[in-house]
């Protein structure tokens, strides 16, 4: 479970790594629109993102 934990983690600090060393000035800008997002607007894309994720975990649960 620990070794999945941190597999998983892993990769999402990689995802997560990949625009900003591609492309500094576009990551820039797509931080400075998500700053001026509501809090219902963020709220709703932090759950989504969650169901996507849930949704692929059981998908691909082994």
């Amino acid at each position: 479970m620990k070794s999945t934990l941190m597999t998983a983690f892993a990769l999402m600090l990689l995802i997560e790594g990949v625009l900003p060393f591609v492309s500094p000035a576009r990551w820039r800008e797509l931080f400075r629109k998500a700053v001026q997002l509501e809090d219902g607007q963020i709220r709703f894309i932090g759950l989504s993102s969650m169901l996507i994720g849930l949704i692929l975990l059981l998908i691909f649960n082994d």
